[in-house]
């Protein structure tokens, strides 16, 4: 699939936004005030930047106002909807904590709750689709809420029970990637299946749909080389995981740590992100002999 930067900005960083707020809801860390009032900023702008990037990958961007009329089958729909559920609950809680002080628990619980159930709709967007052999995998999800969850705490300060997800993250992305590989580029899907026609033997294109370049070789066929895939996944495993655990772990606590933590963290993160799309190859390419 084409790796369109802001789709990658979206789920990025509105599931860091999201994980932030998650950790917030539940008391961790318990802040009032001017840091409480920073932190909520960083969470809302994080979740709410990455969902408004989204709108730049439609084409006609008038449609964005359909994703919250179609929950009743639309994954994009329900996440939609519960990100401004989850946003407007911690409204209270956050405007409670900032001026007045007070620490709203069940709010911040039932905030929790929803902002994992978020990042969750989100994964279900790619996870649903049989069409992309690497996506329909119980791991996207989990993937999904582990980068959330891990990220999150970072930002949130909460850097060791943050290490011991990084490190659970860590090993499903190489069980992810490793499932990927032994699936293909279009799992059980041939030709023969795309077509229908297995029942009378082998099929072959007697020529490509198209003579040149379209949208769906554009977006559905995109190849990244094995080579580039293989130096990304290291830059992910090593920014996203291995040197912030190794540095939470061997380096001193504190606010200095917190910026090359959340830095190399990003950095890998994006990395993954990228490959999650750039390795994911939809069977419609199949039409075209690849």
């Amino acid at each position: 699939m084409h790796p369109a930067p802001s789709v990658i900005f979206f789920t990025a960083f509105s599931g860091l936004g999201f994980g932030l707020l998650a950790w917030l809801g539940l008391g961790l860390p318990t802040v009032t005030g001017w840091t409480a009032f920073f932190m909520y900023l960083l969470g809302y702008g994080m979740a709410v930047g990455g969902l408004v990037s989204s709108v730049f990958h439609l084409g006609n961007k008038k449609n964005a106002v359909k994703a919250f009329s179609q929950w009743r089958s639309s994954w994009l729909s329900r996440e939609g909807i519960m990100a401004v559920i989850t946003l407007l609950t911690l409204a209270p809680y956050a405007f409670g904590q900032v001026f007045l002080d007070t620490t709203l628990r069940p709010l911040g619980l039932l905030g929790a709750l929803f902002a994992m159930v978020t990042v969750f709709t989100t994964s279900m967007i790619y996870t649903q689709l049989k069409t992309v052999p690497r996506w329909n995998t119980p791991l996207t999800p989990i993937l999904f809420l582990l980068f959330s969850i891990g990220g999150g705490g970072l930002f949130a300060g909460q850097v060791h029970a943050a290490a011991a997800f990084l490190v659970v993250l860590g090993v499903v992305q190489v069980l992810a990637w490793m499932q990927g590989d032994a699936k293909g580029a279009t799992g059980d899907s041939t030709l023969e299946t795309a077509t229908g026609l297995g029942r009378i033997g082998k099929t072959r294109l007697l020529e490509p749909p198209h003579s040149g370049q379209n949208y769906l070789l554009k977006e559905m066929a995109y190849t990244v080389g094995r080579k580039h895939a293989v130096k990304l996944r290291a830059v992910a495993l090593i920014c996203a995981v291995l040197l912030p655990v190794i540095m939470i772990l061997l380096l001193p606590n504190g606010h200095a740590l917190a910026v090359p933590l959340i830095a190399l963290h990003i950095l890998g993160l994006l990395a993954a992100r990228w490959l999650f799309f750039a390795e994911a190859a939809h069977v419609v390419r199949l039409y075209y002999g690849k």
